[in-house]
């Protein structure tokens, strides 16, 4: 397995493995409904914009997408975590901390004093052991029915 900077190329395969966990995966702790409604949302222009608006990287195994992730600056020394997913059927083998290691090492990351992310309901426990905590010291979900959490980045290990 290896891990790329996003290509335009592999927009269709984000889109589909996005869409699969949703379904798949979130469907078990979120309305199944909303879950479609969201995923239908997630078209390859969609991760297009996404990777435009920051940096987006692929995890790819024989060419094949099997994990993807993005960060972005947030303002005044923040930067947002977003869009984790790995394909079902690779989930617990080490793609998403490596694709967090590659977030994490990004120039967004390292100049930031705090990462900041959305977990779902699903991924909170994954977050946590990778030493994000609940924002705030409280965990409380949000209107959409997810976890603000953060962790202090590179320019605040200083």
């Amino acid at each position: 397995m290896e891990i790329r900077r996003f290509s335009g190329e592999y927009a269709e395969q984000v889109s589909a493995l996005v869409k699969r966990n949703l379904l798949e995966v979130n469907a078990r702790d979120y309305p199944l409904a909303e879950m479609e409604a969201l995923s239908s949302r997630y078209d390859a222009d969609r991760v297009r914009a996404i990777a435009a608006g920051g940096h987006m990287y692929a995890a790819l195994e024989e060419g094949r997408v099997v994990g993807a992730g993005a960060i972005s600056p947030a303002g005044a020394g923040e930067c947002l975590i977003q869009t984790v997913f790995v394909l079902p059927e690779y989930h617990g083998a080490g793609i998403g901390r490596a694709l967090m290691a590659a977030l994490e090492a990004d120039e967004y990351f390292l100049n930031a004093s705090r990462a900041e992310l959305f977990a779902s309901i699903t991924a909170r426990g994954f977050y946590e052991r990778l030493g994000y905590a609940h924002k705030g010291g409280i965990m409380r979900l949000d209107g959409e029915m997810l976890y603000c959490m953060e962790k202090r980045a590179g320019a605040g290990r200083e």
